[in-house]
């Protein structure tokens, strides 16, 4: 577990683009794509920002991007809590991206139904009987502890054989205002890289909690087998 401190949200916002630019620019140059997962929230919406202007901008391989995500609201793709529109807003509308490049999970649809689709698509770009090899995972940390939308007692925490499942708004132990769906360990462990992006100060003791290998609190249980897992965090 490597964490760098930065004094701010600033500091976070180039260190992430930089990362994030330079890790899709080797993954083309090595294995001919990048296959990233973005992740929501108010703390990577500059960071995708950033990736709109130069030094990045036209200059990053997009073509050769392909954009899945870690986890989504059961909200239409134009609702303001949608993930995939925050994306939008900030990068994907930006950037010379391929729109078949872009994997978003289906927020109109049923839930359950969606997290099939989805894992299904996730299944596809694999191209074996693993789950696929991200080149880069983008996570965020909740006050409680959760990742993507693992959250603290949710069966979802124990699933190892679906790529991805929903959770619904009454599930035990669940503190989300929507249905979910969500990528399960074995798809954010499979990563080559994992990059958490963390700031706020209720963010500090979850964050000690992780640290300290506390595993009921869900992000603490990412480990990538064979990859990297680095975090950027705010100094709180």
């Amino acid at each position: 577990m490597n964490i760098t401190y930065l004094d701010t949200a600033d500091e976070l916002v180039e260190r992430a683009a930089a990362l994030i630019a330079d890790g899709i620019q080797a993954s083309v140059s090595e294995r001919g794509r990048c296959l990233v997962a973005l992740s929501g929230g108010n703390t990577p919406k500059p960071v995708y920002e950033r990736l709109t202007r130069a030094p990045y901008g036209p200059e990053l391989p997009w073509d050769k991007t392909v954009v899945f995500f870690g986890d989504e609201r059961m909200v239409p793709c134009d609702n303001p809590e949608s993930n995939f529109r925050m994306a939008c807003d900030a990068l994907l509308d930006h950037v010379s991206i391929p729109p078949w490049n872009v994997h978003r999970v289906a927020g109109e649809m049923q839930a359950d139904v969606a997290a099939e689709w989805y894992a299904r698509q996730l299944a596809e770009v694999a191209g074996d009987d693993g789950p696929p090899r991200f080149d880069l995972m983008l996570l965020g940390l909740g006050p409680d502890g959760h990742t993507a939308s693992l959250f603290p007692g949710t069966d979802a925490l124990e699933n190892v054989k679906n790529l991805a499942v929903h959770l619904a708004e009454s599930s035990e132990g669940a503190e989300h205002a929507q249905d979910r769906v969500t990528v399960t360990y074995p798809v954010i462990n499979a990563s080559r890289r994992v990059l958490f992006l963390v700031a706020g100060a209720d963010k500090a003791e979850a964050l000690q909690r992780v640290r300290d290998g506390d595993l009921s609190a869900p992000a603490a249980r990412v480990n990538p087998v064979d990859g990297s897992l680095e975090w950027l965090v705010v100094k709180g």
